[in-house]
């Protein structure tokens, strides 16, 4: 009987990722290694306590996402917290969290399966809404949560206050709390700073805030953060859970965010640094002179 078992979960409706998984499949069973194979969803449920059945069980002992960093999001969702080290191979485009380039898969693989590749613990967020008391909805996410309004060009008054003591009102299109592993996302276009992805913060960014001192703001991630819209809005307001699930705000909805229970463990790509995806996705160019040049 196989000891191991590992889950591949690849992009939804792509063709060379698909190929990719039945490849990776006959490479696992070869080597007495059991296989689950699962095609990510487009997107996940508007009720965060009803997303689909896993396919993948619980147990499994590693994750290989094929794909792009999307798909990765949504296979930590659905599989980080129960314990399972992912492996995010790039399929896609930028490619901050699927590091490992296809090229190197099976190079990769093997250092996976021998338990030589080095791994990182990362901070999750757990959001809840209260809603007239009750839970309404409840998700896990590894990027961030972003409150806005459905319709462009609208402010929202946002009131939030941390461990129950009142920050401010946002006046801004919207808000995101990020997770330093999302700090490179939404996090970065609107402005707010980049987090080395192993610290335990959050970062609160307005969205185009109407007051121009309204700044990103770093925070522990022991707070407790919580949102609530200041007045009854006429046009929908959205929470977003990684970009990718959807869940609609009524006024008087209370926002709680913290720091979730479970840490999501991410394999790291042999020879790459951090900072070397930084000069790489974000195209620097460091320094404008050669430092070896002779004067």
């Amino acid at each position: 009987m196989p000891s191991k078992s590992v889950g591949i979960i690849y992009k939804h409706h792509h063709a060379p990722a698909k190929l990719e998984a039945g490849k990776l499949e006959a490479w696992f069973k070869k080597r007495n290694i059991r296989v689950f194979l699962e095609e990510m969803q487009t997107q996940g449920a508007l009720d965060g306590r009803c997303e689909a059945p896993l396919v993948i069980p619980k147990t499994v002992n590693w994750v290989v996402v094929l794909g792009g960093d999307g798909t990765l999001l949504g296979a930590a969702r659905r599989t980080g917290r129960y314990g399972a080290p992912i492996l995010g191979v790039n399929l896609g485009g930028l490619g901050f969290l699927t590091g490992t380039p296809l090229q190197d898969l099976y190079t990769v693989i093997e250092l996976m399966v021998e338990g030589r590749l080095e791994m990182e613990r990362r901070v999750m967020l757990e959001t809840k809404v209260i809603r007239n008391g009750q839970g309404a909805c409840e998700f896990q996410v590894l990027n961030d949560v972003v409150i806005n309004k459905a319709t462009l060009a609208r402010i929202i008054d946002l009131d939030v206050t941390i461990n129950d003591e009142f920050l401010t009102t946002f006046r801004a299109d919207g808000l995101i709390i990020s997770t330093p592993t999302g700090s490179t996302a939404y996090n970065l276009s609107a402005g707010g700073p980049i987090l080395y992805p192993t610290m335990e913060n959050f970062i609160l960014t307005p969205i185009c805030p109407f007051t121009l001192t309204n700044r990103p703001i770093i925070i522990p991630d022991t707070s407790v953060i919580q949102v609530e819209m200041r007045k009854e809005s006429e046009e929908t307001v959205i929470l977003t859970f990684d970009g990718q699930v959807g869940f609609d705000l009524c006024y008087g909805d209370r926002v709680c965010i913290r720091k979730s229970k479970k840490k999501i463990k991410l394999f790291r790509a042999p020879q790459q640094s951090y900072f070397k995806v930084l000069r790489t996705k974000l195209m620097w160019g460091g320094v404008t002179y050669n430092k070896n040049a002779v004067d």
